[in-house]
């Protein structure tokens, strides 16, 4: 098969960092094609960083009512002319992106979408671990030896020096979704956890969404050592950051993702919102609790020390 292939993964930030590894086993299996990736805007500069992509399209999520969209969208899909497309998203949305190509000609399709050429068919799929998952969907394809996400290389590359980060420091992820707040560990406890961490010789460095900065100032009001990064880092700043993080701990959010695929020691806080086994950072420690109020500082140290 030649010509170019086209891979899909539009997000989350957490789903997309743990795709970098089956992208780089596509990228080694078509070698010699061109690679285009779909994604959502957010994401576009992390993953040129990373060079998986020869290149990186934004998508542009037309509404059911954008028809000029839909056809711009279409138009673009199909003029280019791709041999392949793995849809590693493998939703709603990007299941009407397969419908695009009709009445045809359409590429080899390896997703979940109906009439495609290489279905993941497994009744099981939604029961197994974002990274199972996709090699299972990519052994389907023909593509085995799939790793896992490293975006250590990247970090090692990249220059945080103007973030003045201390020697030694922890980094720090207490927010998350807005609008499941019952993913959070409080706030408090974070407080509290940065207060031990900076008495052990240990910076903790806050990072988060602009929209998130009170947290970080709320921690800082309880721990002057603490720095505070919320709302100043792109996703590459936080790749490089977190490659220098002698630990991370967070909830369960995408900064947490970037650290675990940096290569670094990470405690991952999870609440019953969502389940570990399912998505969690793949080589991560984590802490679970139905209710995250239920979960103690000293019960986070404890695991942290273990690692």
């Amino acid at each position: 098969m030649s010509g170019p292939v086209l891979v899909i993964k539009l997000g989350a930030l957490g789903d997309l960092v743990q795709a970098l590894g089956p992208i780089a086993a596509i990228r080694r299996h078509h070698s010699g094609q061109h690679i285009a990736l779909l994604t959502a805007p957010g994401f576009v500069e992390l993953i040129q960083a990373t060079g998986l992509a020869h290149e990186v399209w934004a998508d542009t999520r037309p509404s059911q009512l954008d028809l000029r969209g839909w056809l711009a969208l279409r138009h673009r899909l199909r003029q280019t002319g791709f041999a392949r497309v793995y849809d590693l998203q493998t939703s709603d949305r990007s299941g009407w992106y397969f419908r695009l190509f009709w009445p045809g000609p359409r590429p080899e399709w390896s997703g979940i979408a109906h009439g495609c050429s290489h279905p993941h068919t497994d009744p099981s799929r939604d029961l197994m671990h974002t990274v199972e998952r996709q090699r299972a969907q990519l052994a389907i394809a023909g593509i085995a030896d799939v790793p896992l996400a490293d975006l250590s290389v990247l970090a090692g590359r990249l220059d945080p020096a103007r973030f003045n980060l201390p020697t030694r420091f922890a980094l720090l992820a207490p927010g998350g979704s807005a609008h499941r707040p019952e993913k959070r560990w409080p706030i408090d406890r974070y407080a509290a956890l940065a207060q031990v961490l900076a008495q052990r010789g240990m910076v903790p460095v806050v990072v988060g969404e602009a929209n998130e900065k009170a947290l970080a100032l709320a921690i800082a009001a309880t721990c002057p050592a603490t720095v505070d990064l919320a709302g100043q880092t792109s996703l590459v700043d936080l790749v490089a950051i977190a490659g220098r993080a002698a630990l991370a701990i967070g909830n369960d959010t995408g900064p947490m993702h970037i650290a675990d695929a940096a290569r670094r020691p990470c405690v991952v806080l999870f609440s019953r919102a969502s389940d570990p086994a399912l998505c969690k950072p793949w080589g991560a420690t984590t802490i679970q609790r139905d209710d995250l109020a239920d979960l103690s500082v000293d019960d986070v140290l404890e695991k942290a020390g273990s690692i």
